[in-house]
């Protein structure tokens, strides 16, 4: 596990986009057809780091990127107007619904984040094929090792119940 590099940010925007397709909060937001999400992730998450503030992890398996700890440093976790303005091409791609339901996503976690300092964690993924390996546990502790050195509170959100789990 090691910092995301610029020159990794494509390879994470593809695990990203795979491991996280079948979220019930994106098959809410984007819609039934898998391959559809994916492509909408691919892009969202290419906007998303080109214009937000992502300190994030990597996880390798034999030199190949497979696992991405997105991390938003405190401050930063809350789109400003001008950020989402910079992804809302992103965002329209997918039409006026997938708009709406994605800034009704986005304006809930807005919402929900705490006023205290907190980095936040996210999004967070593994390769699908990949799961279950403990490649996202490790990305996990060593986000929990820079908390604690930080002396940080940290946040997320998660979807799956199964996350839940995870991340206590």
């Amino acid at each position: 596990v090691t910092p995301l590099k610029p020159t990794d940010v494509p390879a994470a925007v593809g695990v990203l986009a795979r491991g996280m397709r079948d979220n019930p909060i994106h098959v809410a937001a984007l819609g039934p057809d898998p391959d559809r999400r994916e492509r909408l992730l691919d892009k969202l998450f290419t906007s998303m780091f080109r214009h937000m503030d992502q300190r994030a992890l990597c996880a390798r398996r034999d030199g190949e990127l497979v696992g991405v700890c997105g991390r938003l440093p405190p401050g930063a976790c809350r789109p400003t107007a001008m950020q989402v303005l910079r992804m809302s091409p992103s965002l329209a791609a997918g039409g006026p619904r997938t708009l709406i339901r994605t800034m009704r996503w986005v304006g809930a976690w807005s919402k929900r984040d705490p006023d205290e300092r907190h980095e936040h964690l996210g999004p967070v993924a593994v390769d699908r094929h990949l799961q279950g390996l403990g490649i996202g546990s490790a990305m996990l502790a060593a986000h929990a090792e820079d908390l604690d050195v930080q002396r940080l509170t940290g946040w997320l959100e998660t979807d799956k119940d199964v996350n839940v789990r995870f991340y206590e």
